[in-house]
């Protein structure tokens, strides 16, 4: 099911995902985390292993290595998990895509996708996920959502060309495998400067895959939008809002 989100064909989705197989070390340093809750509401109790598909740069890994969980993490960018590995020197790293891990069947407690499973081919990550789960586990998806609820932050996310932000109604896609789905939203909030907000604009898919008039043109319109129609200054740090949503999932009983 699938419902208020981006549509992409699977051409077009993978155009967009290849856009982030290089620029680890910028996606790391201009990305925000997640809240410490959407981990703690995913895990379930007594969970001692994780595996995080699409892990990146390992954003959310770190809330799983938290959690004391030994956390394999699988992305199919070497870049992004070299900054992962720098970082977080513990967790096992699996060059794949989310589809066809290699890993054995029964692999973990858990196994989550954040800010990724809108990049995997829906069917095939599903019954992957459901595969690496041992009995009584749980599947997690996480997104972070610019709260476009607040006006100044809407009129942002469309300078920004954010075309991921999810509709009210939005589920995230599921193939049979997975069952029970739960909700859960978390508003919060991240320091950040008016550069900041340019650099994060510099690591989404659009500005990545856009020419370089394109590019051009969505730096002037933030410059004019935060420091002309805003006056915000140089290195002012701003509260900027975000939506953590979650969803958990268990495997459907056979």
């Amino acid at each position: 099911m699938k419902r208020g989100g981006p549509k992409y064909d699977d051409a077009r989705r993978r155009e967009l995902a290849g856009a982030f197989a290089a620029g680890g070390e910028h996606y790391e340093r201009v990305r925000p985390g997640y809240p410490p809750e959407a981990a703690e509401w995913i895990v379930p109790e007594g969970a001692r292993s994780a595996v995080d598909l699409g892990a990146g740069t390992g954003k959310f890994t770190e809330l799983l290595v938290a959690r004391g969980l030994e956390v394999t993490a699988v992305d199919p960018s070497e870049d992004m998990l070299a900054q992962l590995g720098g970082r977080l020197p513990g967790v096992r790293c699996v060059v794949a895509p989310a589809e066809h891990t290699g890993l054995p069947d029964g692999s973990a407690d858990v196994v989550v996708a954040a800010q990724a499973w809108h990049w995997f081919d829906t069917e095939a990550a599903t019954r992957e996920a459901a595969r690496l789960l041992r009995p009584g586990g749980r599947v997690g998806l996480v997104w972070n959502q610019l709260d476009t609820s607040v006006p100044w932050v809407h009129r942002l996310s469309r300078i920004m060309h954010a075309g991921d932000v999810h509709k009210p109604d939005y589920h995230p896609p599921s193939g049979p495998e997975l069952v029970g789905w739960e909700p859960l939203v978390i508003p919060w909030h991240d320091s950040v400067t008016p550069e900041g907000l340019v650099e994060l604009t510099k690591s989404r898919s659009y500005y990545l895959r856009a020419s370089e008039k394109h590019r051009r043109k969505v730096e002037e319109n933030l410059a004019w939008y935060l420091f002309e129609h805003l006056g915000h200054s140089p290195g002012e740090v701003l509260a900027l809002p975000y939506i953590a949503q979650a969803w958990r999932a268990t495997e459907a009983p056979l």
